[in-house]
């Protein structure tokens, strides 16, 4: 394993360098990069062909730039040779001490170390005399340097193009896996790396149990227990280094546990939002917004739950939440669509209302207040439908208090106005009538349809549409009165003159007859009372001489008669005897 591990690295840290070189130099494509250990610690070969002509110093100052900025946890020191392709001996080589910077944890290192470090020897390099000569550190023998690059025989040759690029993640973990292994060091005993990995193990094994685990799970907290098991397990993988052989495992590993648990918690906060949404529905809504937020939560725990597909180890827990939270959905659903339609009688309640009133402010007529009261019964039957399960009931309820009271006194004017056209009608009507009777000169009916209408006149309310018009009567029916009462004392006269000429024209025989009119009364004696009254006359000193007297003393009498009828009639008088001769007149004041 420690083998495996040395040779990935140093091939990763080979091609880090070249990676550099051939950005850092312009030739650099023709170089190639080796990389080996031995017990006195890393050794870097770069070569190339024998016609390039390179910059020994440039190519260790950026061996040595990169090395240190791939942070080692201790001090090292390194080896960099530059050779000829072909050639067995460098033609230059240099020392490079790699200074310790601070790792995980590690203090700042200061004082007396800063000093103790600046009084070391900087790198040593040795460079040939030109750039062609192949010159050798006086040090070290041909013998010496032969067996020191045995280590670079087996190294793979890498490619010299641009054409592949090295993650800067890597670096770091390939320069510290290759200082340290040269150095038994501190990386080789992070978790996972050299040894056992019981975090990949356990990983593994909940991978391949979790399946059943979250089918047998019958509620939310028996998929949380599962979830928090397949959460510490992926949180136990971390502790494993990127530059450990099993870290592509373990993300892999990772990966997978963290999207069940993902489906998992997807599932559980799905089941426990149906549970906050079961928990509002024990109590009514007040409002539709309450419903909308209801019909929301049922949709947030549906969604969810709809996207797991029939292959998922959680299709059989789910499938029997979503029948339960769909019959849900559709039950807030219903509410919503009855609450809308209450509030849409409650919006129509208002807007009637509001009619109403405007139709009262120009009511002028009993068409106008019986609309009115129709209106103010619309808006009140629409909140009489609303029931008592209804948010919306209270409101419904506030606005019938005020609604009802305004329902009855448009319902209260309109019988008012109703009745005072009735009543207006009738006067009228009675009027009518009573003109029927005066042009039948039928006084007495008259005069009472007259004083009918001016009674009935007077029943019309102050505040009634029709009062004015009502008032307007009462003046020419008042005058219409008078003159029919007129009419009827006049016409009771002449019946007690027709009475009382009736009773004097007759005494045993018919003593005379008579007309009367507007001229006055003309009284005729008959042909009978003549005949009697000349023959009295002519023969005055008969048997019956008294008959004489007394039928002289009779004319006398019913001329005074007559008079006395003509002035109680407030008439003239004529009396004409039974040949047409006038034989007594009386004039009015006469």
């Amino acid at each position: 394993m420690k083998v495996a591990v040395q040779h990935e690295d140093l091939q990763l840290l080979a091609k880090t360098l070249q990676e550099q070189l051939l950005v850092e130099v312009s030739s650099a494509e023709v170089f190639e990069v080796k990389c080996a250990v031995n017990k006195d610690g890393l050794m870097i070969l770069t070569q190339h062909e024998s016609d390039v002509i390179a910059d020994a110093q440039i190519i260790f100052a950026v061996i040595e730039e990169v090395l240190q900025s791939l942070a080692p946890h201790r001090e090292q020191r390194v080896q960099c040779f530059l050779r000829v392709s072909g050639e067995q001996l460098p033609y230059a080589k240099c020392f490079l001490p790699l200074k310790q910077t601070r790792g995980w944890g590690d203090e700042e290192v200061g004082g007396a170390g800063e000093a103790g470090g600046a009084g070391e020897a900087e790198g040593q390099c040795f460079y040939p005399i030109s750039s062609s000569a192949l010159t050798y550190s006086p040090s070290l023998d041909e013998t010496e340097e032969e067996e020191l690059f045995d280590p670079f025989a087996d190294a793979p040759n890498l490619p010299t193009s641009k054409a592949f690029a090295i993650k800067p993640m890597l670096l770091g973990v390939a320069l510290a896996g290759i200082v340290i292994l040269g150095s038994g060091a501190y990386l080789l005993t992070r978790p996972c790396v050299m040894s056992e990995c019981k975090e990949i193990q356990n990983a593994e094994r909940l991978k391949t149990k979790s399946p059943q685990l979250i089918r047998r799970a019958k509620s939310e907290q028996e998929l949380v227990a599962v979830q928090q098991q397949l959460a510490a397990a992926s949180t136990a993988l971390n502790v494993i280094p990127s530059w450990s052989p099993r870290s592509q495992v373990s993300e892999e590993l990772k990966a997978s546990l963290s999207g069940r648990s993902e489906k998992i918690n997807q599932v559980v906060k799905a089941l426990q939002t149906a549970s906050l949404a079961t928990q509002q529905v024990q109590t009514p809504a007040r409002s539709l917004e309450e419903l909308q937020a209801r019909q929301h939560l049922w949709r947030q725990a549906i969604a969810p739950l709809e996207t797991i597909s029939s292959d998922s180890e959680l299709y059989g827990l789910v499938q029997g939440k979503l029948i339960n939270y769909r019959v849900r959905l559709h039950a807030v659903n219903q509410q919503i669509f009855t609450e809308e339609k209450w509030l849409k009688k409650l919006t129509a309640a208002k807007a009637v209302a509001s009619a109403a009133e405007k139709q009262e402010g120009t009511a002028k007529s009993l068409n106008d207040w019986q609309k009115v009261r129709s209106t103010w019964l619309v808006a009140i039957n629409a909140l009489n439908s609303i029931p008592l399960t209804s948010p919306r009931y209270q409101e419904a309820e506030k606005l019938l208090v005020d609604y009802k009271p305004k329902l009855m006194a448009a319902r209260d004017r309109a019988t008012k106005e109703q009745l005072a056209v009735k009543t207006y009608q009738q006067v009228l009507s009675t009027a009518k009538q009573a003109k029927l009777y005066e042009q039948q000169n039928q006084w007495q009916a008259a005069a009472t349809y007259w004083e009918q209408a001016l009674q009935t006149v007077k029943k019309i309310s102050q505040d009634s549409l029709y009062y004015t018009q009502a008032q307007s009567l009462i003046e020419p029916y008042s005058t219409a009165l008078k003159q029919a009462q007129e009419k009827v004392q006049v016409v009771s006269s002449l019946q007690q003159t027709r009475t009382d000429l009736d009773k004097t024209c007759i005494n045993e025989i018919q003593i005379c007859t008579f007309n009367i009119d507007n001229a006055g009364i003309i009284v005729r004696l008959t042909s009978d009372y003549d005949q009697v009254r000349q023959n009295n006359l002519a023969n005055p000193y008969s048997e019956n001489s008294s008959t004489a007297v007394d039928i002289t003393n009779h004319l006398q009498i019913l001329r005074e008669a007559l008079a006395v009828i003509s002035d109680n009639a407030n008439l003239s008088l004529i009396l004409y005897d039974s040949q047409g001769q006038v034989i007594y007149t009386r004039t009015l004041g006469g």
